[in-house]
């Protein structure tokens, strides 16, 4: 076995390169710039002109450090230094042979490398079939590295396929390829011919795999360039055709404009390609055509929605206790849900489904209300009025291809609001009608109902839009005529009429300060006093609300104006005794109770959209044949309590001393007053009843005594509603006991605390509990009269007991 060469160590000055790599019998011209390589040069310049040249490790570091160079290099022989501009040189050298670093002496002008030959381990190669094989794979390898590289120099591509030896053709492609400078320092210092053209085929691979996909993405980005400059070109020239032809406007520009517009609505998916469908359509289309048109207004429309835009919602739920309480007097019941719907909406700002129907009479503030709610929530607010609406298009929008079509009600009422989170009143919800044009109220089922509505789609504008975040409040004045899939969407929140004390006081608090301000008056100029509202109040309006009390506050005001503005008076002062001489006579009567005890006059209680009122029962007993005459506009609930009533009284003739076959020998007339007025209901039982019973025993009635309930066959006292605008109508009228059934015990709450303590209350679950207490004298009966003795007197205990709410 040979034994190994050992090579002397040679000393020589040396230049460290940055991101170059230098082989054997490779020609190479680099810049050299450091003030000590170029002392190298200049000292190899006067003798041999031998250098060591090896590459430096991070090339970003410009002092050069022994721990920082390969160990790896090449001495090469410089052949040629050109003076460049500034203070550098340019150099051509020609790699000898391999060389190890074994060490850097620094002697203060250049760096002095000891050096030792590094060569082949085996300095003539033997061909083996591995080898050929490897070399076959390099240059097929390379030739197709040639295709991707086009710009590869002719001369070069020869040589390397000319090449028979594997050292050789290792160096020279490795020194003329552009790969990474760690791939060729590795191939450098590899000492395996084999073993380089294993790792030159797999840098070949690795970089034809890249330039590859960096062709086919230069060819897809040159055809949409091409594309792009043709489509340009196109457009250029219909430009140039459309000025010929005389139309002016360049349709192009506008739609780029538009692609704009939508990029920055923010805009994705189903809906974006919509409109980027729309703006293609635009680009084909003459400017004046009436298809172009179409799209445009479509585009404005769709582009002006909320796609993205939400308000943030602030809430504080005692500052919006405060404004409730500040806007709207009473209503306390409503006030405590709106704020749990606040606190709610704090605590879970994404919930969802929370959708209110406020119902009630005109004039109480349920769209005053709906204002507040917004203005506590942070929210923009908007309003839709569905009163009369027929056609269900209203709702969902016309198709955008029939002549003035547009979106519906809804989505127009985002577009004004700007939000996508804005609080949507839905006015007279119950006053929908439908037609042959379809059914309104069917198309609100879907944006009322969370389930479907994140995805709702106007017909208009075609595409989904989500409208789950917005808060939906409905108004209604009669529940009953919302249909019931309506109904049952929404939770529905009862505002009462106002009673006359909340009038007053609202008017008060409120309207008089609102009316003067609105007339040009002040507390110096004009006074309104307490009785004078309390008579506006009971002679000149009749309303749930408060609007017709507003309209004569204003009235009354605009008359001071006229007595200031002339000179009549300083100050107007407007009372109880003079409200006459500005309003004039009185437009209703004052609801009284009769002067003295009558008999078969009875005093009942009603409600109306208005309020209560009470309500007179006269029966008058005639001589006939038994029939039965009802007057008075009644309906047929109403008619068939007075034939219940006349069906009880039978039973019970001998207990009231009434002749057993008066319903032969009798002829009974019942009428209610005020003719003119329809009437209907089951209410009025109790009251017939008692008018009846008076009327053919001719006992007479308490007159300060008013009653209301239902009656059965069998004499039982059912419940009734709208018994806190009942007891008001009694309060009002002086009324002293009212007879309520048992059952209504637990509405007393919600009665005016006013009321509760001027009116003594009667619960009743039979007739004859309200007979003992309206009628003056006992009944007499010869099978109980120790029992009538102990009921003579009213207030004395019995079964049924007399309850005073104070």
């Amino acid at each position: 076995m040979p034994e190994k060469k050992e090579y002397e160590m040679i000393a020589m000055p040396m230049i460290a390169m940055r991101g170059i790599v230098l082989f054997p019998n490779m020609i190479l011209h680099f810049d050299v710039g450091r003030r000590k390589s170029i002392a190298a040069v200049e000292e190899v310049m006067k003798g041999n002109r031998t250098i060591f040249l090896a590459s430096q490790i991070n090339v970003e570091e410009d002092e050069i450090k022994t721990e920082n160079i390969n160990k790896i290099g090449v001495v090469a022989e410089v052949r040629q230094v050109l003076k460049s501009k500034g203070d550098t040189i340019r150099v051509l050298v020609e790699g000898k042979y391999r060389a190890k670093l074994l060490d850097v002496v620094d002697d203060g002008l250049f760096l002095v490398a000891n050096t030792q030959e590094f060569p082949l381990k085996e300095l003539r190669p033997k061909r083996s079939v591995l080898c050929d094989a490897l070399m076959r794979t390099v240059k097929d390898l390379f030739n197709e590295y040639t295709y991707l590289v086009p710009k590869m120099p002719k001369e070069l591509i020869v040589k390397a396929f000319s090449m028979d030896d594997p050292a050789q053709l290792g160096e020279f492609l490795a020194g003329n390829l552009n790969i990474d400078i760690e791939d060729k320092q590795a191939i450098l210092e590899e000492s395996n011919y084999v073993k380089r053209l294993e790792m030159l085929a797999g840098i070949l691979e690795n970089e034809n795999n890249i330039l590859g996909v960096e062709k086919d993405i230069y060819e897809k980005v040159k055809e949409q360039i091409d594309q792009n400059q043709r489509e340009y070109y196109l457009r250029e020239q219909l430009k140039a055709i459309n000025e010929e032809l005389g139309e002016g406007e360049n349709v192009q520009d506008e739609a780029e404009n538009y692609k704009k517009k939508i990029e920055a609505a923010g805009v994705e998916g189903e809906v974006k390609q919509k409109l980027l469908e729309e703006v293609a359509r635009l680009y084909k289309m003459p400017y004046n055509s009436q298809e172009a048109s179409v799209i445009r207004g479509y585009l404005d429309t769709c582009i002006a929605l909320p796609w993205n835009v939400k308000t943030e919602e602030k809430i504080d739920i005692a500052k919006a206790k405060k404004q409730l309480d500040k806007n709207h007097y009473g209503l306390e019941k409503v006030k405590e849900r709106i704020l749990e719907l606040l606190a709610v909406r704090k605590l879970q700002p994404y919930i969802k489904g929370q959708i209110i129907c406020l119902v009630g009479p005109p004039g109480v503030g349920k769209t005053s209300i709906a204002k507040d709610i917004a203005a506590a929530m942070g929210r923009k607010y908007t309003r839709i009025s569905l009163g009369g609406m027929k056609d269900e298009s209203d709702i969902r929008g016309h198709r955008k291809t029939y002549i003035g079509a547009m979106p519906g009600r809804i989505m127009n009422a985002v577009k004004l609001a700007g939000s996508k989170n804005a609080l949507i009143l839905l006015d007279e919800i119950d006053k929908m009608g439908n037609d042959f044009r379809g059914d309104p109220a069917s198309a609100m089922l879907e944006v009322l109902d969370p389930e479907q509505n994140y995805a709702f789609r106007d017909h208009y504008i075609e595409v989904p839009f989500d409208l789950s975040d917005v808060l939906f409040i409905t108004t209604a004045n009669d529940a009953s005529t919302i249909p019931g899939p309506l109904y049952d969407r929404m939770e529905v929140i009862e505002l009462a009429s106002y009673t006359r004390e909340e009038k007053f006081q609202i008017a008060k608090k409120h309207l008089v300060k609102k009316e003067m301000k609105r007339h040009g008056l002040n507390s110096k100029t004009l006074k309104i006093t307490d009785d004078a509202l309390y008579a506006i109040a009971d002679y000149y309006t009749r309303e749930a609300g408060v609007r017709n009390f507003e309209r004569i506050i204003g009235s009354l005001c605009r008359k001071a104006a006229k007595k200031i503005v002339g000179e009549e008076a300083e100050k107007v002062t407007i009372n109880g005794n003079n409200i006459t001489d500005f309003l004039g006579v009185k437009k209703f009567r004052p609801e009284t109770i009769e002067k003295n005890d009558a008999v078969g006059l009875v005093n009942g209680l009603a409600w109306t959209s208005v309020g209560g009122d009470m309500l007179q029962v006269e029966v008058a007993i005639l001589d006939g044949s038994g029939k039965i005459e009802l007057t008075g506009n009644l309906g047929d609930v109403m008619k068939e309590s007075a034939r219940t009533a006349i069906s009880y009284v039978r039973s019970c003739t001998e207990k009231y001393g009434i002749e057993h076959d008066f319903y032969k020998t009798k002829d009974i007339h019942i009428h209610v007053p005020e003719g003119a007025v329809p009437k209907d209901g089951p209410s009025a039982g109790v009251t017939l009843t008692t008018a009846i019973i008076s009327a053919l025993s001719g006992i007479p009635v308490r007159r300060d005594v008013a009653m209301t309930g239902e009656v059965t066959l069998r004499g039982r006292v059912l419940a009734i509603g709208g018994l806190r605008e009942k007891t008001m109508a009694a309060y009002r009228a002086g009324v002293k006991t009212v007879l309520i059934p048992e059952e209504n015990l637990p509405d007393l709450e919600e009665v005016d605390p006013v009321v509760k303590a001027a009116i003594t209350f009667v619960p009743a679950k039979e007739v004859e509990t309200v007979l003992e207490t309206a009628l003056l004298k006992p009944a007499v009966s010869s099978k109980d009269n120790s029992f009538m003795e102990e009921i003579s007197l009213l207030g004395h205990e019995h079964d049924n007991k007399t309850v005073n709410i104070q």
